[in-house]
């Protein structure tokens, strides 16, 4: 999600989210997906998960890795995108966090058993999606972008996936917005990859208000903090 309400709305606190990101559990190993929670050392005690995952660059993004930087202990992996300039002086000054662990579009490493396959996402800084996979299951997390490249939607239609997170920023739109997606392109993206299961993320304040007086197509969902996705 993004952070919401929105400053200058009118809304009631218990509509509150956090920024997104994510967590995944496998073979015993926590791996975060994106730093964006400014409280990541008092919800991940140190030793408690083994790396992070990023997307991309952007604030919003790793704003949860300035302060953490500064813990003490063993060298925790940061993979990403290879962007250059990252985010401030992260690079500069990186304390616990180990930057050098860049990844490329569609070359699969491995995360202690989970393949992880970066993908190439449309946004205004460099960003990559990811496809999890495990012997019997496939996700793919598709946040942040507009749409997809052709070479990832191609990459996605030869990948049967059990689920699909993606950003939605939204609500449907004439006009398909820059940077984020709305509800139109995802229906689009979907009905060529034909997953049973969508997740959008990324909500702003404006598509959190159109849910409130529309329902989803059958098949998508909003995500929401706290969402567990269980495969074998």
């Amino acid at each position: 999600m993004t952070a919401l309400p929105a400053v200058g709305r009118k809304c009631s606190p218990g509509f509150a989210v956090a920024p997104v990101a994510g967590v995944v559990k496998f073979n015993g190993a926590v791996t975060l997906i994106d730093a964006g929670l400014h409280d990541l050392t008092d919800r991940w005690p140190a030793g408690s998960f083994r790396q992070f995952l990023l997307t991309h660059y952007h604030m919003d993004h790793v704003q949860g890795l300035f302060p953490l930087r500064w813990g003490m202990g063993p060298s925790i992996p940061v993979y990403g995108p290879p962007d250059e300039q990252g985010c401030d002086d992260l690079f500069k000054h990186p304390g616990i966090l180990d930057f050098t662990y860049t990844v490329e579009p569609f070359v699969t490493f491995d995360l202690q058993g989970l393949q992880v396959t970066p993908l190439p996402l449309n946004h205004s800084k460099l960003t990559f999606g990811y496809l999890l996979e495990s012997a019997h299951s496939r996700v793919a997390w598709l946040s942040d972008t507009a749409g997809l490249p052709d070479s990832t939607l191609k990459f996605l239609l030869n990948n049967s996936l059990q689920v699909v997170v993606i950003d939605c920023s939204y609500e449907p739109r004439s006009v398909p917005p820059r940077n984020h997606s709305d509800l139109n392109r995802v229906i689009a993206i979907n009905e060529m990859v034909r997953c049973p299961r969508v997740i959008v993320t990324h909500i702003s304040h404006h598509f959190d208000t159109w849910m409130m007086a529309n329902n989803l197509p059958d098949g998508i969902e909003a995500g929401y903090d706290g969402m567990e996705i269980v495969l074998e």
